[in-house]
């Protein structure tokens, strides 16, 4: 900055007032297209500057002071902060006038005047200079100066007219303009010479009108008037206006001439006053709507319209320009355009246009500035690519799905015609062309067409410039597609592209290579085939067309008509009656397209025979001469269209020509010279023969004779190029050519280096492509054996056979690793490996080389095929033989990705650390990469038909990463029969190319992603669309074989299963087809809902002409549907799953709106007719509607990961031959899991509450008859039945509240939820059953606990006789030492105390004495009541006493008696059958010696007495635990009298100690101590109130608080347990399973393991007791509970005793307190007795001596605590607690109980209401106890490999009979083996099994099990993978 160029320039001054100027300036030239603002400084002499800030170029500076002089400075200042120099102006204000003189008073001689001050001088000094002059007379007279706004004039002589003038005057600064007044004084009128209209004034001057305004005289206000407005210019009548108002409005009037406007005032008598008059002058209109356009190399056109004020008025423009540097020049026209000329580039020429007068003067101009720059950057920017010029733009940004893809609204300006003309090509729209839009809006600067001479439209843009622009945007991808699918629609396509700006042509080679041509020609033999290929390299005579000079027959519609015949009409060249074929083009001319006629071999329809290019040169040849040069030396025939003869037409002359001239002419113009004509064609060699002249003959006529020609030159045997070859005349000529960048021809180098070892297909695939042909498909069969079994040897074993397939895969994997990278494949790394663009180019190059070569061979073989079928029919094999070769000849790009990787999975299948692994680490990336490119990329191997995992795994892992995770995905997927036009509805629907070979549709099944804008990713909620292109159904090539409906079952589960939307294409008219079609379709919709997921699924009609087809189709639609439902019935019934009756039950489907009919494809016959609008039009509107169905789903998309989770999960469940009762998925598992978590932490919550809510409602029981008086006891059951109700509703709240999180979180719209839907049933029940288990667990503890009450309350009555009996005596004695009147030390008081308390003498009352053996007795009858027989006698031998003495010992004879149990136990040895059976009831035992124990300290804690419970509970327990395991019924009795028999013994020896406890004696005993405190108290009646708070607190409070504490600490252990990290594994059953097993193996215990596998329950116990001590141990966790739950209750007592203060007696205090902590506290009744006999005290001090007894307590406990950190005192402290911890989590941990009936291992379903069980890892049969009957060995074989082979097994549940273990759900139908056909899954047990098989035999008295190589392999680290695979642990 600060450079001249850089300042304002022609810096002016508008207008100045009094206050105020207006400033203008040009902006600098060098700046205009930099941002920029002005900064404008003002200031007066002496005063601060002033600055405004603009982006304009004017001003106007406000608040100036009147009569000052200013200078104003103008900086220019761009965005940085730079500013230029200033350019500056001095201006001086006015001085304002006196404003309204007017007259007051007129007497004879003399008038009174006032005015008003100025506003802008009411701030400025000043004064008044006041002078008048009479009539006809300039002398003024009087000069009076006043401050004031009025003054009196005297000695004014009568009857004279006088003017008075009035000025405003500065000091120093000189004075204003006067302002006047006219006056007469002293006539007689009503008028005085001075009442004229005041402050006339003129406002709004235009150049037709004007407004004029004034003010009504003071002394005519209050009469009648109104005014008369005269106005007149020079020469012209006066024109009236007669007006009551104050003002009005002149129109009419003539621009730029001066008016003389008179005001009178008339009275209604017809006086009228002098007038008040100004001058005006209206204003010259400026030129309107200035535009330039036209802009050329040297010249410009400038236009603009006539004003509307002066088109009467003559006049004309003055047009006035000023180069930089040059001087000004000048033209003046009448016209309203003109073109300047002398332009030059990068020259700014300002441009002023004036409005001239005839009768002179000219208006302000009206100014555009013209900067003649390069006309492609020009238009690139109106069109808004000036940012993607030079192949910046992309494919993929084309192909991006955003909201332009789907809005259906015109283009409205310039910048939308692009992606609307690329949107309509994309879809193969034949209406892409049509680009006209709906705003008006100017482009400037097009060039003329040679073909019309009108304007056209100019708010268009001509359709060859918008292509010219797109392909000198587009890359060279992008130009490719867009010549694709021009000539898909018949359009001519760009060959050589012009540069206007560089005069440089480029030869667009590379963008027609992927043109694939076909046709037959005509020949008299029927035997001529369809010739094929790609039309670059195709031999084809070409016959150009050019015009030189002018021609009135327009070329482009003459080729048209051409190539055209009258059943088809095509329109491949855009010319001026075409829609905007008229405007006017700007950068296209010099373009040359080509089409090409390209015979059907129907002599009929064929207007050429052979082939033939037709080339056209836009704009006249004679400006280009390279273009005409490269025409001349390639084409056959040049025809020349021109009018002008006398022309220059030496450029067709020249040496290099090649062609034939031409030339084509109109002797139906006027100018027409048929002399001019011979000589033209004489002078340049053209052949009289060669004039094609149009006569007076219609345009068919015309066209025939042109056609005549055509023929002709095609006939003579013509020149024949390719377009492959003409590169090379391209290059001399110096035009360019596409193809000659480095990056093309390196790629093409390395291609073509791969091309030239293919000799022949086959061979060339066994040796350079070795990975992926047989070994691939040897493991791929191996790999589907391993997971159906179907060829499984039953005499080795299931697992052996397994183990075998796996050894073999692992060969033929060595195989493949033996065998080094091939040169060719080397080679295809190196050149996948390079940058982007070159990648790209690679593998088009390779695919075009690979296509040529196989159409070639395939074309050979196909002929071969067609001889011998018509010669040699009878030879099968040969036939056989060429119709292998023909399906094996396919080779392309597909091939070598699917050795890649096969390379890769090899290479992973290495160690670690091998080099050949780490050198393909990088493969996968470059694959994720070329998917984020748009290049599809193989999922489903189409030789294979298999899946290579790994190498997708990694792609897709790779793929998340480059996306940085935001690889969201919808998949949408095409299924429909082979051939039937689902490539192409994807290919015309999204703009894609799917890999296709030669000759052959797609195999398998690709995958492409598009790219969605990130202005729509939140409204579709993903960031990709992902569309898998699959191989048609029913594909001919399989059908011969027998797995060929299982193939096309596995593929359409997988993609369905993968898909969101489906599409099920049905062109077809064999019915039968299209049913086997829908039957799969519908199998995989099935198989899909029931494993949790529901796709969309749209039917698409196509070849559907008629356009009310879905209307007309209703009954088909309604046919269809009744059709779908009979197969959903059908599969339903075939996949075991008859619930699903229709088809709706299965997936989203209405038939009215997800039903579609699409046109055929072609418009005409092929190979000449372009793509069907309508067919384009349709499949819009389906992808519409799919983008619409894409936003109503608001559920979260999968990413990347998910879906390779969930391709992982169906293609494994695809390869069972079971899908459904196979199907795992660990995205599932997560969701799963997910969902356990959250409903166990909810179930939790519910129990803890539950918890505390039982121990506060049981304290309320316990505590009944202390808070309330005179109660009795049988009131009891009244507050039983209280508070169960209280429970119920408390249970309802509670379970409100667990269905509420459940209903939230399957609210929330996320994947996990989604997943899961097929659960929320399940655990809805699970809620229900929760409530009903808790509710039954509620009843019966707080019946148990008044059951105890009412037990305890005749123990209470006695104690409490007890505590009246020596409470009298006490008081005796007391009364009796006292009257003695002689001091009694307190040895003397104990003597005397001994003495009486030896002599008390107590009542008879004893406690009853139980007989527990008895009662248990009965209960046991009652529980066998319904067995007879055997049990009834053994019922009546039976001896309690004696039962249970001796270790529990089963005999077979128990069994025996059961014919249909032991006769099942044929294959299995009875022995160990017996063992299970005694392991079993071992477990049961000890289970319920832990019941008895927990029953027994409960009424050791609480000193309570036996009851029936007890025995009842175990009875239960016992129940529960057998049912289903096959006990015989003597087995249960007799197990029954061994549990029962040792349990009524402990309970009957606890019972005998609580009667000693509680007897009379030994209670007498216990108070004795209290009563002698007392007793000495109250002698010497000292200390009363603090002793009996420390003995209230020790006595009463103490006992109490320490049972609150014990209650609460095993919920608050339990809680503890759960948080953490370690927590997480008491989250739900699955985390705590796969915790234990980790232990287990980390232990390498055989024991363990044993007691694991057969007593589950008892070591689940154990380890959760074993973990709890441990982590209680650890930092004293388990004190800091103690500590908190007794700063809790100690908190709440001493909030009870201060709420309690006031209460004056002691007893009515404790009665309260008991009853404020009546749910906390549950205070010995007998202490709380002996306590209250003898006590009276201050109350105030005893509370306050209370507290702190209370603060001791607290101490002391605390202290206690402490002393119980080792780990054996916290073991004996959990065991003692009422709610064992352990128990709480291991009854939310255990799950439902169920075991896998062949395994044994545990349900780990979540909650209590599932309807399946299901394990996530099931174990070797041997582990529970299977063997072999003939060699006892143990059985190895495990539930996932068994279900889905054809081994069969028996059970008593099968009364003994064989059943298939694949129909296992027939037996168990309330189990979910999934099969696993997995080496990892279950690597656990086998390690298990592998490392305890001599141990595992040992102790089942069996034979080792032969055990597997692959097995002997396995480490613990493996077994670890194992079990984080299986348990889905990340």
């Amino acid at each position: 900055m600060g450079e001249a160029n850089d300042v304002p320039g022609n810096l002016a001054v508008s207008y100045i007032t009094a206050s105020s100027a207006r400033i203008s300036w040009q902006v600098p030239t060098d700046i205009q297209e930099t941002p920029h603002s002005f900064l404008v400084s003002y200031q007066s002499e002496g005063t601060e500057a002033k600055i405004i800030a603009t982006r304009i170029s004017h001003v106007l500076l406000s608040d100036l002071r009147p009569a000052t002089d200013y200078t104003v400075d103008i900086y220019t200042e761009l965005q940085n902060g730079e500013k230029s120099q200033p350019t500056s102006v001095h201006i001086k204000t006015d001085i304002p006038a006196p404003q309204c003189p007017t007259v007051r008073s007129i007497t004879a001689s003399s008038v009174r005047i006032s005015w008003q001050v100025p506003m802008e001088m009411q701030k400025t000094p000043h004064r008044f200079l006041v002078s008048y002059q009479s009539e006809g007379s300039d002398l003024l007279r009087g000069r009076i100066s006043t401050e004031y706004c009025s003054t009196n004039i005297t000695g004014l002589t009568p009857g004279a007219a006088y003017t008075v003038l009035i000025y405003t005057e500065l000091q120093h600064e000189g004075k204003s303009q006067p302002a006047s007044i006219q006056m007469r004084i002293g006539k007689k009128s009503a008028f005085t010479s001075c009442t004229v209209p005041q402050c006339l004034a003129v406002s709004s001057i235009t150049a037709s009108s004007a407004r004029i305004s004034w003010q009504v005289p003071t002394e005519m206000q209050k009469t009648p008037h109104s005014f008369l407005v005269s106005y007149q210019s020079e020469g012209t009548e006066p024109k009236t206006i007669s007006t009551r108002i104050c003002h009005v409005l002149l129109s009419g009037l003539r621009p730029g001439t001066d008016y003389t406007v008179d005001v009178y005032i008339e009275l209604q008598n017809g006086d009228k006053s002098k007038p008040a008059s100004v001058q005006m002058r209206t204003e010259i209109p400026i030129p309107q709507y200035l535009t330039v356009s036209s802009i050329t190399a040297s010249s410009a056109k400038i236009s603009w319209q006539v004003p509307t004020e002066i088109q009467k008025t003559p006049h004309s423009f003055l047009v006035s320009y000023e180069p930089d540097g040059t001087e000004p020049k000048s033209i003046s026209t009448e016209s309203c355009c003109t073109f300047i000329t002398g332009l030059t580039a990068e020259t700014v020429f300002t441009v002023l246009v004036y409005t001239e007068l005839q009768h002179g003067g000219k208006s302000q101009p009206v100014s555009v500035q013209i900067q003649k720059g390069l006309l492609l950057p020009e238009l690139l920017s109106d069109l808004g690519l000036k940012d993607l010029p030079d192949g910046n733009l992309t494919l993929s940004s084309v192909l991006e799905i955003n909201s332009k893809t789907m809005s259906d609204t015109p283009p409205q300006g310039l910048q939308q015609l692009p992606w609307s003309f690329l949107k309509k090509l994309i879809m193969s729209n034949v209406n892409a062309r049509n680009n006209q839009y709906t705003h008006e809006q100017t482009i400037s600067g097009f060039t003329e067409d040679e073909e019309d001479d009108d304007e056209g439209d100019s708010n268009a843009i001509n359709p060859l410039d918008l292509i010219t622009a797109l392909f000198h945007c587009a890359d060279p991808f992008l130009q490719q597609e867009m010549v694709s699918k021009m000539s898909l629609c018949q359009f001519a396509v760009p060959v050589l592209l012009p540069n206007c700006d560089t005069q440089q042509s480029t030869l667009l080679l590379w963008a027609m290579r992927d043109l694939v041509k076909n046709y037959k020609p005509l020949s008299s033999s029927d035997e001529v085939a369809f010739v094929e290929g790609r039309i670059v390299e195709m031999e084809i005579p070409m016959v150009s067309f050019v015009r030189a000079g002018e021609s009135s027959l327009s070329k482009s519609q003459t080729l048209n008509d051409l190539l055209s015949n009258p059943s088809q009409s095509n329109k491949p060249f855009i010319h001026r009656n075409l829609e905007c074929g008229d405007v006017r083009r700007k950068i296209s001319d010099g373009l040359v397209e080509v089409s090409w006629y390209l015979p059907c071999g129907n002599k009929n329809n064929d207007i050429f025979t052979q082939p033939v290019a037709v080339a056209n040169l836009r704009g006249d040849s004679r400006l280009f001469e390279a273009q005409v040069s490269f025409l001349c030396q390639i084409s056959a025939a040049v025809f020349i269209f021109s009018d002008d003869l006398e022309g220059d037409f030496s450029l067709f002359t020249s040496r290099e020509r090649k062609a034939e001239l031409f030339l084509v002419t109109n002797s139906q113009r006027k100018d027409h010279n048929v002399e001019k004509l011979k000589e033209t064609c004489r002078k340049y060699s053209i052949e009289k023969g060669n004039m094609v002249i149009r006569k007076k003959q219609n345009d068919s006529d015309f066209v025939n004779m042109l056609c005549f020609h055509v023929r002709g030159v095609l006939g003579k045997d013509p020149m024949t190029t390719s377009m492959f070859n003409v590169a090379a005349v391209a290059q001399r000529i110096g035009i360019l050519v596409d193809e000659d960048s480095n990056e093309c021809q390196n790629a093409r180098k390395n291609a073509e280096g791969i091309g030239r070892m293919v000799k022949d297909v086959v061979a060339f695939k066994e040796e350079q492509l070795p990975l992926h042909g047989t070994i691939w498909n040897q493991i791929s069969q191996l790999e589907k054996e391993r997971y159906r079994m179907r060829n499984a040897n039953k005499e080795t074993g299931i697992e052996d056979y397994r183990s075998k397939l796996t050894e073999e895969e692992k060969d033929l994997r060595k195989k493949q690793q033996q065998k080094d990278i091939s040169e060719a494949m080397a080679k295809f790394i190196a050149g996948i490996s390079e940058s982007k663009k070159e990648r790209l180019y690679f593998l088009k190059w390779l695919n075009i080389q690979l296509d040529t070569l196989t159409r070639h061979h395939l074309s050979s073989l196909r002929q071969k095929y067609k001889d011998c079928l018509n010669n040699n029919p009878q030879n099968k094999e040969l036939i056989k033989s060429l119709d292998e070769q023909i399906s094996n000849c396919s080779l392309g790009p597909e091939h070598f990705f699917r050795e890649l990787g096969q390379i890769y999975e090899c290479a992973c299948s290495l160690p670690q650390n091998d080099p050949a692994r780490n050198q393909i680490q990088h493969l996968p990336r470059l694959c994720a990469q070329m998917l984020l490119d748009g290049f599809p990329v193989e999922l489903v191997d189409g030789d294979t038909s298999n899946i290579p995992m790994k190498w997708i795994s990694d792609v897709l892992t790779q793929l998340h990463v480059l996306v940085d995770k935001k690889s969201r995905i919808i998949v949408l997927t095409v299924l429909g029969v082979q051939s039937t036009g689902k490539s192409t509805l994807l290919n015309t629907m999204f703009g894609v190319q799917f890999a296709v070979s030669s000759g052959r549709c797609t195999r398998g099944a690709f995958m492409l992603l598009m790219k969605v804008s990130e202005e729509l990713r939140p409204e579709l909620n993903c960031d990709f669309i992902m569309v898998i292109d699959t191989e048609g159904l029913k594909s001919p090539e399989l059908a011969a074989l027998d797995t060929s409906y299982e193939h096309d079952n596995e593929l359409a589960t997988l993609v369905i299963g993968l898909s969101d939307i489906t599409i099920i294409n049905v062109a077809m008219e064999n019915n039968q087809e299209m049913k086997d079609v829908l039957q799969i379709a519908v199998h995989a919709f099935l198989r899909m809902k029931e494993v949790g997921k529901k796709p969309r699924c749209l039917f698409v009609h196509q070849n559907v002409s008629d356009m009310s087809a879905h209307d007309k189709n209703m009954r088909d639609r309604n046919k269809l549907v009744e059709q779908l439902n009979e197969m959903t019935q059908a599969a339903a019934k075939m996949e075991k799953k008859e619930a699903n009756t229709k088809f709706t039950d299965v997936m989203k489907y209405d038939p009215e709106n997800d039903s579609y009919y699409i046109p055929g494809l072609w418009h005409g016959t092929p190979p000449m007719a372009p793509v069907n609008t309508g067919y384009s039009e349709a499949v819009y509107e389906l992808k519409k509607k799919l983008i619409l169905l894409f936003k109503s789903d608001k559920e979260a998309n999968n990413d990347a990961t998910e879906f390779l989770e969930w391709t992982k999960s169906l293609w494994n469940a695809v390869k069972f031959e079971n899908f459904i009762f196979n199907f795992r998925n660990s995205l599932v598992a997560d969701a799963y899991l997910d969902l356990c978590t959250h409903y166990n932490s909810w179930e939790w919550t519910f129990q803890s509450e539950m918890n505390s809510w039982l121990i506060a409602k049981t304290s309320i029981i316990s505590n009944f008859g202390v808070t309330e008086k005179n109660v009795q006891i049988s009131q009891l059951q009244t507050t039983l039945q209280d508070i169960l109700k209280e429970a119920l509703k408390k249970l309802d709240e509670e379970k409100q509240k667990v269905q509420n999180h459940l209903q939230l979180y399957f609210q929330e719209k996320n994947s996990k939820v989604r997943l899961v839907e097929q659960y929320r049933q399940e655990f809805q029940n699970s809620v229900h059953f929760l409530k009903q288990e808790t509710e039954q667990s509620v009843r019966q503890c707080l019946k148990q606990a008044v059951k105890i009450r009412e037990e305890m309350e005749k123990v209470n009555k006695i104690k409490k006789e007890q505590t009246e009996t020596i409470g009298k005596k006490v008081l005796e004695l007391l009364e009796e030492c006292k009257k003695r009147n002689a001091e009694l030390s307190d040895h003397d008081l104990n003597v005397e105390f001994d003495t009486m308390w030896a002599g008390i003498k107590l009542s008879n009352g004893q406690l009853e004495q139980t007989d527990v053996y008895r009662n248990a007795g009965l209960l046991l009858m009652g529980n066998l009541a319904e067995r007879r027989g055997r049990i009834a006698k053994l019922l009546s031998e039976v001896n309690l006493r004696t039962s249970g003495q001796k270790p529990f010992i089963i005999l077979s004879a128990w069994f025996a008696t059961s014919e249909k149990l032991w006769s099942a136990l044929i294959n299995r040895d009875r022995t160990i059958f017996l063992q299970e059976k005694k392991e079993l009831c071992q477990d049961i035992i000890t289970n319920c010696q832990d019941l008895v124990k927990r029953h027994i300290n409960t009424m050791k804690i609480g000193n309570t007495d036996y009851n029936d419970t007890s025995i009842k509970e175990i009875l239960n327990y016992i129940d529960e635990r057998i049912k289903d395991q096959k006990i015989s019924d003597e087995c249960e009795a007799h197990l029954k009298f061994h549990i029962i028999g040792c349990a009524a013994t402990q309970l009957q020896e606890e019972h005998n100690e609580f009667n000693i406890r509680n007897s009379p004696q030994e209670c007498l005993q216990k108070c004795k101590n209290t009563f002698l405190t007392s007793f000495l108290s109250l002698f010497h009646e000292k200390d009363k109130c603090l002793k009996n708070a420390q003995q209230f607190a020790e006595t009463c409070v103490k006992p109490a608080v320490q049972d609150y504490v014990s209650k609460h600490l095993g919920q608050a252990v339990a809680d503890q347990m759960k948080t953490g990290d370690e927590g997480v594994m008491y989250n739900t059953p699955k985390n705590f399973k796969s915790e234990i097993l980790k232990q287990l193996l980390l232990k390498e215990s055989f024991e363990m393991y044993k007691t694991y596998t057969t007593s589950y329950e008892t070591f689940v116990k154990d380890w959760i007791k074993d973990q709890i001590i441990l982590k209680m141990s650890a930092s004293g966790q388990i004190n800091q509970l103690e500590k908190k739950l007794l700063s809790d209750i100690v908190l709440k007592i001493n909030y009870a005793i201060t709420s309690l203060a006031g209460i004056d007696d002691i007893k009515g205090f404790i009665q309260q307190f008991c009853s404020h902590l009546q749910d906390q506290l549950v205070i010995p009744r007998d202490s709380l007795d002996t306590f209250l006999f003898l006590r009276d005290a201050d109350m105030d001090q005893f509370t306050s001596n209370l507290k702190h007894s209370i603060k001791d307590i607290e101490k002391s406990l605390v202290q206690e605590c402490n002393n119980r950190i080792s780990s054996e005192n916290i073991t004996k402290r959990i065991e003692q607690l009422p709610t064992k911890p352990h128990d709480l989590l291991f009854s939310r941990l255990c799950g439902c109980g169920h075991q896998c009936p062949f395994c044994k291992t545990p349900c780990e379903a979540g909650g209590q209401g599932h309807t399946k069980h299901f394990s996530s890892m099931h174990r070797s049969q041997g582990l529970g106890r299977y063997r072999w009957d003939d060699s006892k060995k143990l059985v190895i074989e495990i539930c996932t490999t068994l279900v889905n082979s054809d081994s069969r097994f028996r059970s008593a549940e099968t009364n003994g009979e064989w059943h298939p273990y694949k129909a296992y759900r027939e037996i168990y139908p309330d189990w979910d083996i999934a099969g696993d056909a997995s080496t990892e899954a279950s690597d656990y047990w086998k390690y298990v099994m592998k490392e305890f098989n001599k141990e595992l035999a040992e102790d089942q008295n069996a034979e080792p099990a032969d055990i597997p190589n692959e097995w002997r392999k396995l480490t613990m680290q493996d077994a670890l993978l194992s079990l984080k695979k299986s348990f889905n642990i990340k």
